[in-house]
C-alpha cells in the first residue's frame, strides 16, 4: 500500500508528560526565583532567565540535553503552553544564558530541588527501622576524545569528568550533586560536601538518616563529620596494604563461620579499633571469603581471600551491617539512570562551570521524573503486571511524558484528549491531579 501524505488541521503533540513536568515547577517557584538572578549588562532580558531554565529543565525531562535540541519546541505552542513560558529561547540564547547564569544559581537549584521533595513527595523510604539512606558515590562520565575544560584521565581509565552524587530514601532521590575534574580523588573535599548533603536532606526527612560511603571515602573527618551532625553511618574501609592472611587468622580466631557452598567459608565479625585522632574506639566490622573451589565444582590451585572491612555506628549485628552496604549498590542503578536516561554522560558545554548548571538542572529533571514515577504508583489503575517499589525514569519518559495527546481548544480552555484506549488515562489525569496547582 502506497501511503499519501498530508498535514491536517489538528493541534497534536507527543509529550503530553510536559504538562505534568510544567505543574510540578510551578509548585516550587523556580521561574520566580530565577527572575531574581540580575546579569550585568542584562537588566531586562528579552528572554527572562526563568524561561531558560525552565525550557532547559523541559528538554532534560525529554532525555534531549543538547542546546540544538530547542529548535524544534520554537514552534511548538504546547510546549510554551506547558511549561508557562513567555518564550522559547533559541540554541544560541540558551547556551549564552546558561553560561551566564553558571555559579550563580547553583546553589538557588539545590534548594529548589531538596523543598520539591521535601513537599511533593509521597514517601522517602527508610531502608532499617526508621533509617533514611543515603548514599554519596562518585561515578565517573566518559568524555573522551573531547577539549572540554575539566576532562581529565579518571580511575576508570578514560577521560571524563568525576561527578559525585547522594542519594536520598529507597526511592533514590537525588538530594545533591558535585561535578568535578576527572582527576579530582573522590575524598577531595569530601567532608564539606558530605556537611552540606546533610543540611539538604534534613529539608526533606526528620527522619534518622543512614550514611553509606565506599572505602573511596573512609577518612577520620568524614567520620567527625557523621558524629558532629548525629547521623548513623556505614564506611567501607580501605586496607592500604593490610595484610590479608593475618585478616583471615584473625576472622579465624574471632569471627562465625558460614560454609554457603563446598569450597567457600565465610568469617563475619567485629571488634574495635584506636584511632590517635578520636577519642574512643570505633566499631569495626569484617567479613573475610575464602574460596577454593569454583561454584562450578572447579578447584583453584591457589585459595581466593576477600576481605571486607567497615566502620559501623549502627548497633545491630554485623551481618545486618553487611547486608545494610551491600544494598548501597542499588546507587549504580541511580546512576545509570543520569547517564543514559537522561542523556548526561557527554555534558553539553565546553566550558566546567556551564556543564555544572546543567549537572544541577538535571538534578531538577531526575527528581520530577521520580515524583512523577512514584504517584504512578501509588493507585491500581496503573496498567502494569507487577507494581515495584520504584520506575525508572526511561520507563517514565516512554509511557507518561512521550504519551501521545491532541490539544483541543474550547470554551476559552485548553483540553488535552487522549485517545479512546490510551491505557495510561487514568493514572496520567490522577498524577496530573495531585501536583496541579489548585
Amino acid at each position: 500500500m502506497r501511503f499519501q501524505i498530508v498535514q491536517g488541521d489538528e493541534s497534536l503533540t507527543s509529550h503530553s508528560g510536559l504538562a505534568l513536568v510544567g505543574a510540578i515547577l510551578e509548585r516550587t517557584g523556580l521561574r520566580e526565583r530565577c527572575q531574581e538572578i540580575k546579569l550585568p549588562g542584562h537588566p531586562v532580558p528579552i528572554v527572562s532567565n526563568g524561561d531558560v531554565v525552565t525550557a532547559m529543565i523541559g528538554l532534560l525531562c525529554l532525555g534531549k540535553p543538547d542546546f540544538d535540541a530547542i529548535e524544534p519546541f520554537r514552534d511548538d505552542p504546547f510546549f510554551t503552553r506547558a511549561l508557562d513560558l513567555d518564550a522559547v529561547p533559541s540554541s544560541p540564547t540558551l547556551r549564552q544564558r546558561l553560561g551566564q547564569l553558571a555559579g550563580g544559581a547553583d546553589e538557588l537549584l539545590r534548594e529548589v530541588s531538596a523543598a520539591m521533595i521535601g513537599a511533593l513527595a509521597s514517601a522517602v523510604t527508610p531502608v532499617y527501622r526508621d533509617m533514611v539512606p543515603l548514599d554519596i558515590d562518585v561515578f565517573p562520565f566518559d568524555n573522551s576524545n573531547t577539549s572540554k575544560e575539566g576532562v581529565r584521565w579518571t580511575y576508570k581509565r578514560f577521560d571524563g569528568y568525576a561527578p559525585i552524587f547522594a542519594y536520598l530514601g529507597s526511592e533514590g532521590y537525588l538530594v545533591d550533586l558535585e561535578l568535578r575534574s576527572g582527576s579530582t580523588h573522590p575524598s577531595q573535599e569530601g567532608p564539606a560536601f558530605l556537611r552540606r548533603t546533610l543540611h539538604l536532606s534534613r529539608q526533606v526527612t526528620s527522619a534518622p538518616l543512614l550514611v553509606r560511603l565506599d572505602s573511596a571515602h573512609d577518612s577520620i573527618d568524614t567520620i567527625q563529620v557523621c558524629r558532629e551532625e548525629g547521623v548513623v553511618y556505614i564506611i567501607k574501609r580501605n586496607l592500604r596494604g593490610e595484610d590479608t592472611q593475618e585478616w583471615l587468622q584473625e576472622a579465624q580466631s574471632r569471627g562465625h563461620r558460614e560454609e554457603p557452598r563446598p569450597g567457600k567459608v565465610v568469617w563475619t565479625g567485629e571488634g574495635t579499633m584506636h584511632r590517635s585522632e578520636m577519642d574512643e574506639p570505633l566499631r569495626l566490622v569484617f567479613q573475610v571469603t575464602e574460596r577454593t573451589m569454583m561454584p562450578t565444582g572447579q578447584a583453584l590451585l591457589y585459595p581466593d581471600l576477600r576481605v571486607d572491612t567497615f566502620w559501623a555506628s549502627i548497633p545491630d549485628p554485623s551481618e545486618k551491617v553487611i547486608d545494610l552496604y551491600q544494598d548501597h549498590a542499588t546507587s549504580e542503578q541511580f546512576h545509570s539512570e543520569v547517564k543514559s536516561d537522561l542523556d548526561l554522560e557527554r555534558l553539553p558545554s565546553g566550558k566546567f562551570a556551564t556543564n555544572q548548571l546543567i549537572l544541577l538542572l538535571g538534578m531538577v529533571a531526575y527528581n520530577v521524573l521520580r515524583l512523577i514515577g512514584q504517584e504512578s504508583l501509588r493507585d491500581a489503575d496503573v496498567p502494569l503486571r507487577k507494581h515495584g517499589k520504584r520506575r525508572r525514569l526511561r520507563s517514565v519518559m516512554q509511557d507518561i511524558v512521550y504519551l501521545a495527546c491532541r490539544v483541543v481548544r474550547h470554551a476559552r480552555r485548553l483540553h488535552l484528549s487522549f485517545g479512546r484506549h490510551c491505557p495510561w488515562l487514568k493514572t496520567w489525569r490522577r498524577v496530573y491531579l495531585r501536583f496541579a496547582p489548585p
